[in-house]
């Protein structure tokens, strides 16, 4: 048996906080520059791009709720919908509504 790609496979919505941290735990969110440790604890640390990102999270009505600093820069607080496929999380802005970032669990 082969695994799809993330792009054939279809991705399915994480719903609750449990679920989450069952993807996360003990593991890294990556993309190209990007390295993060979303724990369980409710801290994001990690690099992107050179620079370090830090910041909190919760989750509340079924969406990641995060505040986060890009190195100096506030990038403010956003609730985001997530969605899985395979080892791809996908973080979609404005409660499902913005823009969509994939990263992989590693």
């Amino acid at each position: 048996m082969f695994a799809l790609p993330a792009a054939a496979e279809e991705f399915r919505v994480v719903d609750d906080r449990s679920a989450f941290v069952r993807l996360v735990e003990g593991r890294k969110l990556t993309r190209i520059g990007i390295k993060l440790d979303v724990r369980t604890s409710g801290e994001i640390e990690g690099r992107a791009f050179g620079k370090p990102v830090t910041g909190a999270w919760r989750w509340n009505g079924g969406y990641f709720c995060r505040d986060l600093y890009f190195g100096n820069k506030d990038l403010g607080p956003n609730c985001q919908l997530v969605k899985v496929s395979g080892d791809t999380l996908r973080f979609i802005a404005d409660r499902g509504a913005g823009q969509y970032a994939d990263l992989q669990l590693r």
